[in-house]
């Protein structure tokens, strides 16, 4: 285990009997209430000092619900250190009194993530509209978090050129396909995201694009170790995407794992993707 103390940069928490939560309604093994307290006992022996909670893809009419809530959490927990919001993107312009309304709601609120894995057009983060909701952001003081498949890579890395202002991060590697072992055009897309300096990538998702119930080290290993070598020790976070993550493996055996596929790494290199990168990227105070 990594002898370092953890900031979480990607985790969830929900209850879908209060807030409707669609998508879990297919994924039934975590379609049940998680707290923070669930989440202290999945990471119980770990030092975990700060989280960032990422938006659950509540139905969009809770979005501004969901983010009053977690702020009202993290002013009363302090292991809750930053909040990243949804927001409707794709309406460019007309996004600002959404982006507005989110901002009143504390400072807590550091970034929003628009999730567009789920698009059927792969194009979809090229619309204009998509394009200046992006460039909104740093008027807002906010960061983009990108959650996307490999097949919308490359039209994610020209959004994120189109919007050299803003600051991005990849949420779970731009979810390779781990399962067919296929490293390109991935790898080289991914290098050419990690050649624009306004993105960082977030070490999380990992297992779930593996085979859940027979995944290996040997079969995320490449995956992992391309994403980590493309951006470098100043641009990786660590995130565990609990409870997601617990349908390929329990909290604390995706911690090994990362350990283990960066121990040959300098003690320095390891305190930054295990906490200090993730401090930075989402202005965590110490």
């Amino acid at each position: 285990m990594p002898q370092i103390p953890i900031i979480d940069s990607h985790v969830h928490l929900w209850d879908p009997e209060r807030v409707p939560i669609p998508w879990l309604s297919n994924v039934p093994p975590i379609n049940k209430r998680r707290t923070l307290d669930d989440y202290r006992q999945a990471t119980a022996g770990l030092d975990i000092t700060g989280i960032v909670y990422l938006q659950v893809e509540v139905a969009p009419p809770f979005a501004l619900l969901e983010a009053q809530e977690l702020v009202k959490l993290a002013r009363a927990d302090s292991l809750v250190k930053a909040v990243i919001a949804w927001a409707p993107l794709e309406y460019g312009r007309k996004a600002r009194p959404f982006l507005a309304a989110m901002k009143k709601i504390g400072p807590e609120v550091r970034g929003i993530r628009r999730i567009v894995q789920d698009e059927p057009d792969p194009d979809f983060c090229l619309q204009p509209d998509f394009i200046e909701g992006n460039r909104l952001l740093p008027e807002y003081g906010m960061t983009s978090d990108l959650c996307c498949n490999f097949r919308q890579l490359a039209s994610v890395v020209k959004l994120v050129r189109l919007c050299p202002e803003t600051q991005f991060i990849l949420d779970h590697i731009a979810k390779p396909n781990i399962r067919e072992q296929t490293l390109e055009p991935w790898a080289s897309q991914m290098s050419e995201l990690a050649s624009l300096p306004n993105v960082v990538c977030k070490i999380s998702g990992v297992l779930t694009e593996a085979h859940h119930d027979r995944w290996t080290l040997d079969e995320v290993r490449p995956f992992a170790e391309h994403a980590l070598n493309a951006f470098g020790p100043d641009r990786v976070v660590f995130g565990s995407d609990w409870p997601v993550v617990t349908l390929a493996a329990p909290y604390a055996h995706w911690v090994e794992t990362l350990d283990e596929l960066t121990a040959d790494r300098s003690d320095a290199d390891k305190a930054k993707l295990w906490r200090d990168n993730a401090k930075r990227f989402y202005r965590i105070d110490s």
